[in-house]
């Protein structure tokens, strides 16, 4: 099983879709004086490693999206694993509205629990491919726990939150 099996079709959609999701949330991340302004607990990561964890999960859920795809030649199969990514893409773009734009981590918290699961049904999809598909989707997983633990550190230690 390799990235390029089914020639360069799948790797450049595969691409472009992991870029316009990461620069469209990139893009909603405002870290202004009203997010400097809130309380986080002690554990948050420091804000210069967002950056490199999220590429690291792009790039793995990229070539776990291009495996899954040249492992299943089905079109259902495919049309399942596109919807997931296209359902995931959207929740990932929204959680950073919601939280960065909106100012609203109260709802960015009750988002990030469809983005987890989101990954889930990503995993669910990709299992019929194989093991390094679902692998490489673990950290993504991982990471979005990560962040809704941290979302709902935020959400105690600030709330009540009023729209903007």
């Amino acid at each position: 099983m390799t990235l390029l099996a089914a020639g360069w079709g799948p790797v450049a959609a595969a691409v472009a879709a992991a870029l316009v999701v990461a620069f469209a949330g990139g893009a909603l991340t405002v870290t202004d004086a009203w997010y400097r302004a809130l309380r986080t607990p002690a554990w948050k990561p420091p804000d210069w490693a967002f950056g490199p964890v999220w590429a690291v999960i792009f790039a793995c859920a990229t070539a776990s999206a291009i495996l899954a795809w040249n492992a299943m030649p089905q079109a259902g199969a495919r049309a399942a694993l596109l919807a997931a990514y296209a359902v995931n893409g959207v929740l990932n773009i929204a959680w950073s509205a919601l939280f960065f734009r909106a100012r609203r981590p109260d709802w960015a918290l009750a988002e990030v629990a469809l983005l987890w699961l989101s990954i889930v049904a990503l995993i669910g999809v990709s299992w019929p491919a194989g093991a390094i598909p679902v692998l490489l989707l673990v950290p993504y997983l991982a990471w979005v726990g990560v962040a809704a633990r941290l979302n709902l550190a935020i959400v105690r230690l600030n709330g009540p939150f009023r729209s903007a």
